[in-house]
């Protein structure tokens, strides 16, 4: 078994096991702080109506709802490899009456079951740290959005200023498992995620991997001293599609 295979494995059996309290954990986790984080989100990617949307390993499938909001009445796909967290994901779409709209499926951010150009967004909330390789799941993320649609990542990120990196270090490493095993009797699965973050890329590093997956105009907005991050990237029109748009041509 590759290292790969043995992370998704691995992986998938924690979020197996924690989903029952993983928006619980969510809240612990971000310090009350993702839902403003993910709203901020929303603001910056400007969701018109009628737009699509995929949401890459969606959870719970939050974002996937706020995104289906936003558009109206814009198809939107939420994926997961997670079999238990796309039933709680199913229970709050069904609850916020978006079962025609919202469409969630069990699949592999790794090999997308999408054709090119199929959606006006990507969006991956709080998984790209977890998935075995980031650069290929980022590239998936641009194939199947349409030439100048969005690539959108909202992670956990390390603290620029020094003693608050410090503080929040010792809360995510040692701390955190403990309230793990306290609210959800799961402390291995909680010592792993803040073992996620540390070969995790800063946010300036991050930036620069969006541009190596071909994405253009990238955009990195540092939330909450740095805590989580927001970036922004576009899958540009190739050569002869920018050339039909600037004779007014539609595409």
């Amino acid at each position: 078994m590759n290292k790969q295979t043995a992370k998704e494995q691995f992986v998938h059996q924690v979020f197996e096991s924690i989903a029952p309290q993983y928006d619980r954990m969510n809240t612990i986790l971000s310090f009350r702080r993702h839902k403003a984080w993910r709203r901020f989100a929303m603001q910056k990617m400007r969701v018109q109506r009628g737009e699509e949307a995929i949401d890459v390993c969606c959870g719970t499938a939050d974002w996937a709802i706020s995104i289906a909001e936003a558009s109206g009445n814009g198809r939107v796909v939420g994926l997961d490899f997670s079999e238990q967290m796309l039933a709680y994901g199913k229970q709050k779409v069904t609850a916020a009456d978006l079962s025609e709209q919202v469409t969630l499926v069990q699949g592999n951010a790794m090999q997308l079951p999408y054709p090119d150009d199929s959606f006006d967004y990507a969006t991956i909330g709080f998984a790209l740290r977890n998935v075995p390789d980031i650069k290929q799941v980022l590239k998936e993320m641009r194939r199947v959005v349409k030439p100048g649609g969005k690539v959108v990542s909202l992670e956990l990120s390390k603290p620029t200023w020094p003693p608050f990196r410090a503080v929040y270090y010792f809360y995510f490493q040692k701390i955190l498992p403990f309230l793990g095993k306290l609210f959800a009797n799961r402390y291995e699965q909680y010592r792993w995620l803040p073992e996620s973050l540390v070969q995790f890329p800063d946010y300036n590093e991050l930036a620069q991997i969006f541009r190596e997956c071909g994405l253009t105009r990238v955009e990195t907005y540092p939330l909450t001293a740095g805590i989580a991050a927001l970036h922004i990237g576009v899958k540009e029109y190739s050569h002869n599609e920018q050339k039909r748009e600037k004779a007014g041509e539609h595409i």
